[in-house]
């Protein structure tokens, strides 16, 4: 392809329409045996470039289907620009006199696309066939799992699938029209199955080198003998005369056998296809042009001297090794049972991706993404059960009457999920494609979805501990969602960590370039911040930058891009392959912090708390350095006898407990052991501002002979107590405040106001009596 600064498109007479890029190295014109080889129009410009365009009469105007690709100048509306977006295949162009709008005539511009490769036409033809025949060979892979090929029923109506026979014959073609089906037809030819056949003939008697028994039976037998010469050797066996032609047969190769009848027989139904599908076509269409290719490389093949030795078959011996293992024909017999399912496949999303020409490569790198996805999942998480009949792909398709139909489509959610059972934990795993999280999901539901508005990833990953359901695990903060989206348009996608007015200016233009959209990070974001309980959000995309954020120390959560390129090789799905194992491993660490953090949500938002359920009192910011949250703060509510005993508790800084399984003990537990504050009280004070402070170390174990030695003033009636330390006495961090024993949940009346129990700081908040 050479680039052009211009070029001229002949139209009706004398009338011209000039094109010139905007951009360089961007408008292109190929010759008439490319334009039919390829099936493409001869003028090519690419996507996301833009255009000007001039008609040579003023009068004409121009104009399309397709919205916003065409705009007219003002002040000349014969000329104006042609800006193509991500719109990809045969753009259909209508042209008209300004006088006469009603008769229209059409032109034909090939868009082509760019972001795969380099080179416009490899990205557009190599990188598209690709896409188009791994989805086939996906689409073919279910359904030969759901049944044998042989057994299917359906057959293509021509009449009736006048809608979705172009999606089938793009099917068809992907598998027969690759360089692989070429070679595997000709390695055929070049080194076909062989068959040894008895050939006989007359011969003379001279020229025979070999005697069968069948032969030395003429020689006695024979007629139209002659005379044997003298001092012949046979003449001493009695024999004088032999006949002078003999019937001789020899072993020769022969091509017509059971395999070579199966590859004509398979190549004959492709052609038969084919010419059903070009009589259906409108003959001025992109469809039409693509079918007469593939006929004529059809009748090539069959023309072939190698095909005319060979009779058409009886039967099909399908069972053949030679079918199955030698190249070439093997290659040859998986084509032919794909296709007996590709040309019965009704693909509803296909519309998206083949009608009119179009070629939507957006929406089919969209589906590829999908299939990748899907086999990596499958790989890195060795699912056990896919389906109900461990068929995997089986919940994907659904036959009806009129064929297989293929389930996957754009905007249409698809779940398949399994259990994976790795060495130390046993996961639920599900892929999702289009998953809807329903918006206005407040906390309080339970329910997994979106706190703001509904949001839909094009595939998310989720998973969670077996033995729970979905909607437990949601519940429990136990569920992890990870979300990718695919973002055709980006082609690069890099990242400034700082940026100044300049930089985001620059910003601004290369995304109106499609180099890197803010916009699609920021949509990230609204996926990690706004779907609840998920671990990351991920941009895939046809470029060649792979970029990770971490939100806090470990890979998830995160927020990130990987580059991944339809091709053979190198196409950057190691780079996903390898954050799935980190995922994997991450998941399998009990001790992560995102399963801490999981856990101490749970443990915060497990009840509601009400807009005017709230703590306005005075209380220290921090304790110790750490700052105090009130509901994991706790303070041990206790008694004290009299003033004396008040007076040893405030001069030795210690209050003791009783222990042991007595009621009026205090039983060491969470809150008991890591209390940081001491409320006391007296019989007739139920009403007490006695807080003290308690030391760090929790409580420790006296015995009852440590507390008479420490000049304890009153009889101890057990061998051993918990003893707590005091700091000193609360005063002013908490204000001129005081607290009603009698409404914390821990005090019970029908129990002596002597028995200590423990609450939490928010709990005593609530119950706070201002002396002031």
């Amino acid at each position: 392809m050479v680039s052009q600064q211009k070029i001229r498109i002949p139209l009706a007479g004398d009338l011209f329409l000039d094109v010139y890029p905007e951009q360089e190295n961007s408008l292109f014109e190929i010759t008439e045996e490319d334009a039919e080889e390829f099936s493409e129009s001869r003028y090519q410009i690419l996507e996301g470039r833009s255009y000007e365009y001039a008609f040579s009469d003023h009068s004409f105007r121009l104009t399309t289907s397709i919205n916003k690709v065409i705009t007219q100048l003002r002040r000349d509306a014969s000329a104006g620009r042609i800006i193509p977006n991500i719109y990809v295949g045969t753009l259909t162009l209508q042209y008209f006199h300004k006088d006469t709008p009603d008769y229209k005539g059409n032109l034909t511009i090939e868009v082509l696309a760019t972001k795969f490769n380099r080179e416009p036409d490899k990205s557009y033809r190599d990188n598209y066939r690709f896409m188009l025949e791994s989805i086939t060979s996906k689409c073919t892979e279910l359904l030969m799992q759901i049944n044998s090929p042989v057994h299917q029923n359906f057959e293509p109506d021509f009449e009736r699938d006048n809608q979705i026979i172009y999606q089938r014959f793009c099917f068809v073609s992907a598998l027969i029209s690759s360089n692989e089906f070429d070679e595997a037809v000709r390695q055929i030819i070049s080194q076909p199955k062989t068959s040894w056949a008895e050939n006989v003939e007359v011969k003379d008697v001279t020229r025979v080198r070999r005697f069968s028994r069948a032969i030395i039976k003429q020689l006695f037998s024979g007629n139209n003998r002659i005379a044997l010469p003298e001092g012949h050797y046979l003449l001493s066996r009695n024999i004088s005369s032999v006949p002078s032609k003999i019937l001789a047969s020899s072993k020769i190769e022969n091509l017509d056998n059971a395999e070579n009848r199966f590859i004509k027989h398979a190549l004959q139904e492709y052609l038969s296809f084919c010419e059903n599908c070009s009589a259906l076509f409108d003959p001025k269409t992109r469809e039409k042009k693509e079918a007469d290719v593939l006929i004529k490389v059809l009748e090539s093949y069959l023309s072939h001297n190698f095909f005319r030795e060979v009779a058409n078959p009886v039967t099909l011996k399908l069972n053949s090794p030679v079918l199955q293992r030698k190249g070439g024909y093997r290659e040859i017999l998986n084509s032919w049972l794909k296709y007996s399912l590709a040309s019965k496949l009704i693909w509803r999303g296909g519309d998206d991706v083949y009608k009119a020409g179009k070629r939507d490569i957006a929406t089919l790198y969209e589906y590829w993404l999908f299939f990748t996805l899907y086999d990596l999942f499958i790989e890195k998480f060795t699912l056990t059960v896919v389906s109900v009949d461990d068929k995997p792909y089986s919940q994907l398709i659904e036959m009806d009457k009129d064929g297989i139909n293929l389930m996957v489509k754009a905007g249409k959610h698809t779940a398949i999920s399994g259990i994976c059972n790795f060495e130390n934990r046993k996961l639920n795993v599900k892929y999702s494609y289009n998953r809807s999280f329903t918006g206005g999901k407040k906390y309080d539901s339970k329910a997994g979805g979106s706190w703001t508005s509904t949001l839909r990833p094009d595939y998310t990953l989720t998973v969670w501990p077996w033995g729970l359901s979905e909607s437990e695990a949601e519940a429990d903060e136990l569920i992890v969602h990870i979300h990718f989206d695919a973002k055709y348009k980006v082609s690069e996608f890099k990242v400034k960590e700082e940026e100044s007015e300049d930089d985001l200016n620059e910003e601004k233009q290369e995304e109106r370039q499609g180099i890197y959209k803010n916009a699609d990070l920021l949509k990230m974001h609204a996926y990690k911040d706004a779907i609840r309980r998920t671990g990351g959000a991920y941009i895939l995309y046809p470029g060649s930058e792979k970029t990770e954020f971490r939100g806090f120390h470990e890979i998830i959560p995160g927020l990130g891009a990987f580059a991944i390129n339809p091709s053979e090789e190198a196409n950057g799905i190691q780079h996903l392959s390898e954050f799935v194992d980190k995922v994997i491993s991450h998941l399998l660490d009990r001790a992560s912090q995102r399963e801490r953090l999981s856990n101490k949500v749970y443990e915060i938002h497990k009840e509601s708390k009400a807009d005017d359920n709230v703590l306005h009192e005075p209380i220290p910011e921090y304790l110790a350095g750490s700052k105090i949250i009130p509901a994991e703060t706790f303070v041990v509510v206790g008694y004290y006898r009299d003033n004396e005993h008040l007076n040893w508790i405030e001069s030795k800084g210690l209050y003791n407990a009783r222990t042991g399984d007595r009621k009026e003990a205090l039983h060491l537990g969470v809150k008991e052991a890591g209390a940081k504050y001491l409320l006391l009280h007296s019989t007739n004070e139920l009403v007490s501002s006695k807080l003290y402070k308690l030391g760090f170390k929790g409580p420790i174990i006296f015995s009852k002979e440590d507390l008479l030695n420490k000049g304890y003033p009153l009889s101890p009636s057990q061998p051993y107590y918990l003893v707590y330390e005091l700091v000193g006495r609360i005063e002013k961090e908490f204000g001129e405040l005081s607290w009603d024993i009698r409404k914390l949940p821990g005090y019970q009346s029908s129990r002596r106001s002597s028995f200590p129990f423990a609450c939490s700081l928010s709990e005593l908040m609530d119950v706070v009596v201002k002396t002031k």
